[in-house]
């Protein structure tokens, strides 16, 4: 079973010009889109809209962010270091590879 995606998850971009790149998703605008930002090439102040089904979501939460986001505290290096212990293998043995499509 996949992950939902949902506010405060970390996800993969499956299609596009970003495709691969992680992101945490910010807010859900509706069933289809979400808001999604990495804090270096889209930023917490310009976040991007994207497709739902564009997204792989990943079992991992950054719930520190989402309640810093909802606070309107939430700056692009909070972003870039919650994403980073992802990246290093701290909190996800899963590459992005493993959430993209055969």
């Amino acid at each position: 079973m996949k992950p939902e995606i949902k506010e405060g998850n970390v996800v993969f971009s499956k299609k596009g010009r970003d495709k691969g790149h992680m992101f945490v998703v910010l807010l859900c605008v509706d069933d289809d889109f979400a808001l999604i930002a990495d804090g270096d090439r889209r930023k917490v102040a310009h976040p991007k809209r994207k497709r739902r089904k564009h997204l792989s979501a990943t079992p991992h939460e950054a719930p520190e962010i989402l309640s810093l986001y909802h606070m309107d505290r939430l700056k692009d290096s909070d972003v870039r270091s919650a994403l980073a212990a992802f990246r290093t293998g701290e909190a996800a043995p899963e590459g992005p590879a493993a959430h993209l499509p055969k």
